[in-house]
């Protein structure tokens, strides 16, 4: 029997607001695919969301991205071209900020099972994330744009709706 990921992109990125649903997706994508995964969270914070020394971060981030294949899970937008650059497939979700605000504060009181942030940092809503998820969309647009001109032999696939993404799995599994 064919595996019918054997086509599949190799070297994908998966960026958006918290809350969006990107690590669910990642996962799930992962399992599917078998395609090595990486959450940038895991390796850019240290326990209590302390960050970790940047040059060190970007040094991890090279290692992933110079891999044959890989699913990377994150934002850090400073970096994003390094990723970008040698991505087969970008996927932004740009859900809406009332949803991604209402499931940030929903994981407050149910335990996650995903596994997708550094060792000791329990799960917390900050001042600094609500700004940062309502700020997401104006940030990203610019370096978006001057990358998808850039590298324009990299598919860019916006999801902004539990339905597109329905439409997203669709397309995946052609």
């Amino acid at each position: 029997m064919k595996n019918k990921f054997m086509n599949y992109p190799k070297r994908i990125i998966i960026f958006g607001r918290p809350g969006a649903g990107k690590s669910t997706f990642a996962i799930k994508l992962h399992r599917a695919t078998g395609i090595p995964l990486h959450h940038l969270d895991k390796h850019f914070y240290e326990a209590d969301w302390k960050e970790r020394d940047y040059n060190e971060f970007i040094s991890i981030q090279q290692k992933f991205v110079s891999e044959d294949s890989w699913i990377i899970d994150g934002n850090n937008t400073k970096s994003l071209e390094m990723r970008y650059a040698r991505a087969n497939l970008v996927l932004y979700f740009n859900y809406p900020r009332g949803l991604c605000y209402w499931r940030i504060f929903k994981r407050l009181f149910m335990k996650s099972v995903i596994d997708d942030r550094a060792e000791g940092c329990k799960e917390t809503v900050r001042w600094s994330l609500l700004k940062y998820i309502w700020s997401f969309e104006r940030r990203v647009a610019e370096p978006i744009e001057r990358l998808k001109k850039c590298y324009p032999e990299v598919k860019f696939i916006e999801v902004n709706s539990d339905e597109g993404l329905l439409e997203l799995y669709d397309i995946l599994e052609k």
